[in-house]
């Protein structure tokens, strides 16, 4: 299980497992412009399963916008384009765990039709929008209709392993959100994109409010634009995720990857992780923040004390691993 699995400080609207999920209230198919709009389906192989979402189309030469949650633990991306069926393997281009955003290329692709991309900054309460989704994984875009309820929002997020943080400045809107919408777009009355929806999910929940949120795009569209130039930050990610190969609940070891860098180092189950490249370890997140500026290659050290309490330390070289 990768450090990936561990990551507290991501949106809590995260990719739908595709099996046992439902829908639970009538929704009507392309009902609203679906130009642009993807299914995003991935592999979770150190998870041993599957999830779905939405995506929206930036280029004509396949970059594609969606949640980080979509991807977080994807060992493989694949895109579907409903409207012609074409499928594509993709690669993560970076992503910002804390706004909840990631870019994507896909492999091979040209002349794909994008989304008509709207101003987030002039919004208003009561305004019409519609959401259009890969709502149950069924990889039928489905659109529910309704009103801007709220701008400014902030909501707690958090995850089964215990994590949570806050994410500000969302669009509240009342038009249903169902798992596997994630991703997809949040439509003004011209069909215009004005923001990115999430939907909680199994292991994911959000509190705050009781109605559905987005991401304003043009924050969304913002991040992604630096991933596409390549400048990554504290918080932005870009290029292939370090591996370090420990899942943590909270600073204790709950499990270590077999022939990873931290199982070579000699750490086992039930140790305690107290620093990562210096960084003291207080929790899973700050695991996943010492990460984020590094790459598979990249050299850290890594301080531990036994489960019999011996201090330990190591300089390890991080593989390759899944987003987180």
């Amino acid at each position: 299980m990768t450090v990936a699995r561990a990551l507290a400080l991501v949106l809590a609207a995260a990719a739908l497992a595709v099996a046992g999920v439902h829908v639970a209230f009538a929704r009507t198919a392309r009902s609203a412009p679906t130009t642009g709009i993807v299914d995003v389906e991935t592999n979770l192989a150190f998870q041993n399963g599957a999830a779905a979402g939405t995506g929206m189309v930036l280029t004509p030469s396949g970059e594609v916008l969606t949640n980080n949650h979509v991807i977080r633990g994807a060992t493989t991306v694949t895109v579907l384009v409903p409207s012609t069926h074409e499928r594509f393997a993709a690669r993560v281009l970076g992503y910002d765990v804390t706004a909840d955003v990631a870019l994507l290329q896909l492999k091979n692709a040209s002349g794909l039709a994008t989304v008509s991309v709207g101003d987030s900054s002039h919004l208003a309460r009561g305004q019409a929008v519609s959401a259009i989704g890969n709502a149950g994984g069924t990889r039928t875009l489905r659109t529910t209709t309704g009103t801007i309820t709220g701008l400014g929002r902030t909501i707690t997020v958090g995850d089964d392993l215990g994590g949570s943080a806050r994410l500000g400045g969302l669009i509240e809107t009342d038009a249903r959100l169902e798992p596997g919408d994630s991703g997809g777009p949040l439509l003004d009355s011209s069909g215009r994109v004005i923001g990115m929806d999430t939907a909680a999910s199994a292991g994911f929940h959000f509190s705050g409010g009781s109605d559905g949120y987005a991401i304003p795009i043009g924050r969304a569209r913002a991040i992604a634009s630096r991933i596409a130039a390549g400048r990554a930050s504290a918080q932005v990610h870009v290029g292939g995720t370090a591996f370090l190969g420990v899942r943590l609940q909270s600073t204790i070891v709950a499990a270590v990857v077999s022939g990873s860098p931290v199982a070579r180092a000699g750490i086992h189950a039930g140790d305690l992780l107290t620093r990562v490249n210096g960084r003291r370890i207080g929790s899973s997140a700050d695991v996943v923040r010492a990460l984020i500026p590094k790459h598979p290659g990249d050299t850290v050290t890594i301080a531990w004390a036994t489960a019999a309490g011996l201090a330990r330390s190591a300089s390890i070289t991080l593989a390759s691993g899944p987003p987180q």
